[in-house]
């Protein structure tokens, strides 16, 4: 087999997981009604490539939440099953970005049910919970901003800035649908919402073990491991100053900003190389599910 597609292969596994192709076809390929017809700003973004770096930021970001973090550590069992999670996560924003509105909202229905379980008390006797709208919200402004940043940076068909802020409302109609209260519904409005945030966010030991072991142990076959270390390096310099000493994140250059923008160009780019042969089944069942004739 080629290098092209080995590193496809390796990289279809790990993130659509082992019974990725089957998914594929269930959200690609079945006839019915879209939440967002195919071509608008949220298909666009979340088909490109740029999501591998907008991924990995969105999950360093995530982490500066207290709450959320403890969560996360105490429910998800992220380090015997980090790909696993990962897979979840992606069939769940491409079901509800590309599948039908009834499968959309059965991937809902799904996420809100394990939130139910997820609920305990931090180290310092402050309960949290995964329903609560305002953990809700951080986990949604975080990888929102994340996803079209990264878009922004390296995406191939950069958006208008009214595509942007369609972008970010239509990420807000999914997340009403999960609990958010009142999300951002403009790029302006997303930055603030971080913003806002700020002054809660620090970096508690989970949140440090779970960087570094996203960062120095991804359970990856050797060819693998490059371009991920690269799309990670990208990952960075997306981050914003105030995260990386209290997240211990690997340091680059001074001119760091322009060396992860190299990186993450080359990164994104390796990507879509080893990724034409999806990119063009799933166009394929796109049009074969909205009755178009297929070349």
């Amino acid at each position: 087999m080629g290098i092209r597609k080995r590193l496809g292969r390796a990289l279809f596994l790990r993130v659509a997981g082992p019974d990725g192709a089957t998914h594929r076809e269930r959200i690609h390929g079945t006839p019915g009604p879209r939440w967002f017809p195919q071509g608008s700003p949220i298909t666009v973004v979340h088909g490109d490539a740029s999501m591998y770096v907008g991924g990995i930021r969105a999950v360093l970001l995530q982490t500066m939440q207290p709450g959320a973090m403890t969560a996360v550590a105490e429910h998800s069992g992220y380090r015997g099953d980090m790909w696993g999670r990962l897979a979840r996560t992606s069939r769940y924003l491409a079901v509800t970005t590309f599948g039908t509105a009834e499968h959309a909202q059965q991937a809902v229905d799904v996420v809100r049910a394990i939130h139910d379980r997820v609920h305990g008390t931090m180290p310092d006797g402050t309960p949290y919970d995964a329903n609560d709208p305002h953990l809700l919200t951080w986990v949604h402004i975080a990888e929102i901003q994340s996803f079209l940043l990264a878009h922004q940076r390296f995406g191939a068909h950069p958006l208008d800035q009214a595509g942007y802020d369609e972008y970010v409302a239509q990420a807000a109609f999914v997340s009403r649908k999960l609990g958010v209260v009142d999300p951002p519904t403009t790029e302006a409005e997303l930055h603030a919402a971080v913003e806002r945030f700020r002054p809660e966010l620090r970096a508690i030991d989970h949140a440090r073990d779970a960087v570094s072991y996203l960062i120095h142990e991804p359970e990856l076959p050797l060819i693998a491991r490059p371009p991920y270390r690269v799309l990670v390096a990208a990952a960075v310099g997306l981050m914003p100053e105030w995260t990386r000493e209290p997240l211990a994140l690997p340091t680059l250059p001074v001119a760091h900003d322009r060396v992860a923008d190299a990186l993450g160009r080359a990164a994104t780019r390796t990507v879509r190389w080893a990724t034409a042969g999806d990119r063009e089944l799933t166009a394929r069942l796109h049009a074969q599910a909205a009755g178009a004739p297929v070349a």
